[in-house]
């Protein structure tokens, strides 16, 4: 028994659709923290600007973490587009095995 074309066509679409949910929701949430990251560094540097120096190091040090977040995300938004498992396991499934 082989796998039908019409319901890889369907996995490949579902999987096409999530990954695009997926990078919009990397997007969005990267916005959110950066606009989070620089409002609350802004404020903490109006009540003490002495303090500015530290306030920016520890501003850039968690932007870059934050910023980490879509690459991953990105990684396996990619795997699941190139490298669908899916597809492999409704073909192993058609398959018998």
């Amino acid at each position: 028994m082989h796998s039908d074309p019409q319901q890889i066509a369907e996995i490949v679409a579902a999987t096409a659709v999530a990954v695009g949910l997926m990078l919009a929701a990397a997007g969005l949430g990267s916005a959110i923290g950066w606009g989070l990251i620089t409002s609350k560094a802004l404020e903490g540097i109006a009540r003490q600007p002495e303090m500015r120096p530290q306030l920016m190091v520890n501003m850039f040090i968690f932007a870059g973490l934050m910023e980490s977040f879509p690459f991953i995300l990105f990684g396996v938004a990619m795997w699941f587009l190139f490298a669908n498992p899916f597809v492999g396991t409704l073909s192993s499934l058609a398959g018998g095995g």
